[in-house]
């Protein structure tokens, strides 16, 4: 397990490194309560390979690699792993010691860089129990709980929260929207064992509720009393029609009528074809049924409530949130157009040792990482000006020397005509 702390700029190795111990032991000595079961920052370069395995569950999934991108806030810090090839399959796990979150909370957290602007395609992670065979991940695997980003097309921009009970999986109710402008966000979950919930994105919430109400674990704790009908002078229509409206006398008018204008072929025989008959056409004077227009109702009562019972079927469970033997996180994903780029994750029970770590990390980088984009963007720009400029001065130039050449073609003819004449 990489259990590297945040770093706090570009700094030198041996800063790096006391800062680091720093940060370690404030979470072991600091808050109390504090446990950091997973931390991964990608900092020892290509020992994340000792860490992380593929799935071979089929032998063409994507794979992945170590980069911080085309651009960065650090080209040390934002290193994470990105996805490389398109229209494939990822599969990728880390094991850490299995631990319970009963009694504690559980924080899940980690960066996602979408910087090839992704049209379709996952950037959530999958937290699994200790028994899965990592070398088999695949979608088929049973999680805990899913949570991050996943966007295709214009109608897909969303952040799942999806939690495994009694091996179903049940997902938020409450739709998420997700980033979607290619820089680096930061994705935080936070599951608590009063049962309630928060989501975050670059540490500001974006949802929070209670599981129970927000997600279908359990039946719910009302349902209608089925021994009260609706009274039958109950009337619930918002609109009805108006007794005064009558139907024109002229409104009546066959849908089709027989097309008279029409000729019967001189070649139809009428032994090889039947008897011959006119054709049927719209009738353009046909408007259709007709139905009188609607007025409000003046015995209109609203919509009837019907009478709340408690539900004998609902029994609270006070363990929902709980998991036993955590001890994998994944990333099991398909994407389209490959170039995600995933990092700083994080797993413990401290929703300020989360916060203070998205702060060190992503938040120091993030801008630097935008001024970079900016630049990068700018100058482009200015390459492609700099390009349209010497084809248009080119095309001038052969036009000016096509015309050149013209003018002294027609010199050369005219003294040709002279001499002849």
């Amino acid at each position: 397990m990489a259990a590297a702390g945040p770093r706090r700029g570009p700094g030198s190795a041996p800063a790096v490194g006391a800062l680091r111990l720093v940060l370690l032991l404030g979470a072991a000595l600091g808050p109390a309560r504090a446990a950091v079961y997973f931390q991964e920052q990608f900092l020892d370069g290509a020992n994340w390979h000792k860490r992380w395995m593929n799935s071979e569950y089929k032998p063409d999934l994507g794979k992945f690699k170590l980069t911080a991108g085309k651009f960065y806030g650090d080209p040390v810090r934002d290193k994470g792993l990105q996805t490389s090839e398109n229209s494939k399959f990822y599969a990728i796990s880390s094991r850490f010691k299995p631990f319970s979150n009963k009694g504690k909370t559980l924080v899940i957290q980690y960066t996602v860089k979408h910087e090839q602007k992704i049209d379709c395609g996952g950037g959530y992670v999958k937290i699994f129990p200790s028994n899965l065979d990592q070398k088999n991940l695949s979608g088929d695997s049973h999680y805990y709980i899913m949570f991050g980003p996943d966007i295709c097309g214009s109608d897909t921009k969303k952040v799942h929260v999806i939690l495994n009970y009694k091996n179903k999986p049940h997902p938020l109710k409450k739709p998420i929207r997700c980033k979607v402008d290619g820089y680096t966000h930061l994705y935080t979950l936070i599951i608590r064992p009063d049962q309630t919930y928060e989501v975050k994105i670059d540490n500001e919430m974006v949802a929070s509720g209670n599981l129970e109400d927000d997600l279908d674990f359990l039946p719910p704790r009302k349902i209608n009393d089925p021994r009260v009908k609706k009274p039958s002078d109950w009337d619930d229509r918002v609109q009805i029609d108006d007794p005064n409206d009558v139907k024109p006398a002229d409104w009546d008018e066959p849908e089709y009528i027989t097309d008279t204008s029409a000729r019967k072929p001189e070649d139809w025989d009428d032994s090889v074809n039947g008897e011959w008959h006119h054709p049927m056409v719209k009738n353009p004077l046909y408007r259709g049924e007709w139905k009188p227009r609607q007025i409000d109702n003046p015995n209109y009562r609203g919509v009837w409530p019907h009478p709340q019972i408690d539900n004998p079927n609902y029994s609270p469970d006070f363990s929902i949130y709980s998991y036993e033997n955590i001890s994998i996180i994944g990333l099991d994903i398909w994407q389209v157009r490959a170039g995600t780029i995933f990092d700083n994750f994080l797993i413990t029970d401290d929703e300020e040792y989360a916060e203070d770590f998205g702060d060190e990390t992503w938040g120091e980088t993030k801008g630097p990482e935008k001024e970079m984009n900016i630049k990068q963007t700018e100058e482009e720009q200015q390459r492609q000006r700099a390009t349209e400029e010497k084809y248009f001065e080119e095309r001038f130039k052969k036009k000016a020397e096509r015309k050149t050449e013209s003018r002294r073609d027609r010199s050369v003819r005219n003294a040709l005509k002279k001499e002849d004449l």
